[in-house]
């Protein structure tokens, strides 16, 4: 199960950023023992490829930043992030790391079958970010986007991490972003609620 725990916790990653788990297994796969990628994913430690998504993630990391841009950026990566997130999964459940060291006994055929797991994971959070930006760019004049996305990154790399180095930790992460879920949707009931409440007494008056 830890290759599913890998898988998941890089996918999830890529909702957050497109770029940062894919970065993360292209470095420690061609520069540490931590990770050794699968022959179909051997590109992720090509130079040149880490050299494009370093520029990328860059973009990325300054226009998520920026109000009204960052919904720009956030509508973009709808597609960026889900095949980032199903790349991401594939590469990382199929490697051999600190903590897997027969991968290809899990997913031994169905190849698509992470791939596509991955797409879907990185497609939830992604849209879960996507739904509170807006909401956090509201409520502080677009002062809070930054910081938003400062943490949105630091969390996608310390997750990218914990997925390779401790995966059993990223069951951690799922609770806390189940709880963040139910929280967040329950807490924008409840303000249009308020809002529908608030438009019905003005008309009485």
């Amino acid at each position: 199960m830890f290759e599913v725990l890998t898988g998941t916790g890089l996918a999830a990653s890529a909702g957050l950023n497109a770029y940062i788990p894919l970065l993360i297994l292209g470095l420690l796969g061609r520069y540490t023992d931590l990770i050794d990628l699968p022959s179909g994913w051997t590109w992720l430690g090509n130079g040149w490829v880490i050299a494009i998504m370093a520029v990328l993630l860059a973009v990325e990391m300054v226009a998520d930043k920026v109000p009204v841009v960052d919904h720009i950026n956030d509508v973009v990566q709808t597609v960026v992030r889900p095949t980032a997130g199903g790349l991401a999964f594939g590469a990382g459940s199929s490697s051999e790391t600190v903590t897997v060291s027969d991968p290809g006994s899990f997913f031994s055929s169905h190849q698509w079958v992470p791939v596509a797991t991955g797409v879907l994971l990185a497609l939830g959070v992604h849209l879960l970010k996507s739904a509170a930006r807006p909401v956090i760019n509201a409520t502080t004049a677009g002062i809070g986007a930054p910081v938003a996305s400062t943490a949105e990154d630091a969390t996608s790399v310390v997750v990218s991490l914990v997925a390779i180095i401790l995966p059993v930790l990223v069951l951690v992460v799922l609770v806390g972003l189940a709880f963040f879920t139910f929280w967040f949707f329950r807490r924008r009931s409840e303000r249009r609620r308020e809002r529908e409440a608030a438009r019905a007494a003005g008309f009485r008056v």
